[in-house]
């Protein structure tokens, strides 16, 4: 895996991962993800000692809004990467105690077969996480823990309660766009818990900064 440049975003433990295509006249080559490039990284040490045990793939309309979710028992870390389509993922800090609490940030992604690079975010667990789709598009992730319907929850990412201040604002003015005309959203998404609902619940303590509890409440 030919790793080209990794950025930090607003909220540093979430890494963008640029790594390289090899094009000839038949097309391109890529190697998408090898584990030992990745979590030896000097730059990812928020991956050195992640397994990740599921992967998972989904394809959304256009205007359509998934998330914010997330899990416990076990924690659920994300390394995402966009197959086709335009996208704009989402991460919600949920940490306790962490500066950036309470605060989203988003990053656009799209893709196309003449790209000379590919791109990964990484979403380490302690964030709420979603999509919000500007063009039809598949999407897969690798993910650190298996998926535990038991211990899963989500904030709406329609909560007055998020704090934006840090999100890139043409990014937040794209999503709000789609957010207020969409209907392509589940009920339980809609109505999932705002961010104060959650952080009053004692399953919130599951996610203190910078260590996550052992103890998890499902």
């Amino acid at each position: 895996m030919k790793i080209l440049d990794i950025k930090s975003l607003a909220i540093p433990d979430i890494k963008v991962i640029k790594f390289a295509r090899f094009h000839d006249n038949r097309g391109y080559f890529t190697e998408q993800f090898r584990k030992s490039d990745l979590c030896d990284h000097p730059e990812l040490k928020s991956m050195k000692n992640i397994e990740f045990v599921q992967g998972n793939e989904s394809y959304s309309k256009k205007d359509a809004i998934r998330g914010l979710h997330f899990q416990w028992n076990p924690y659920m870390g994300k390394l995402v990467r966009i197959l086709s389509g335009h996208m704009i993922d989402l991460a919600l800090d949920i940490r306790k105690k962490s500066q950036t609490h309470g605060k989203i940030i988003a990053y656009e992604m799209s893709t196309s077969k003449d790209k000379e690079y590919g791109e990964l975010i990484w979403i380490p667990s302690g964030f709420a996480h979603g999509f919000c789709f500007l063009k039809n598009s598949s999407i897969e992730y690798l993910c650190s823990g298996e998926y535990n319907p038991k211990c899963e929850a989500g904030i709406s990412p329609l909560s007055k309660d998020i704090d934006w201040s840090i999100c890139d604002e043409n990014l937040k003015r794209k999503f709000n766009k789609i957010a207020e005309k969409t209907d392509l959203i589940t009920e339980k998404d809609r109505n999932a818990f705002s961010l104060n609902n959650w952080n009053n619940n004692e399953k919130s303590e599951n996610f203190i900064y910078p260590d996550l509890k052992k103890n998890r409440i499902c």
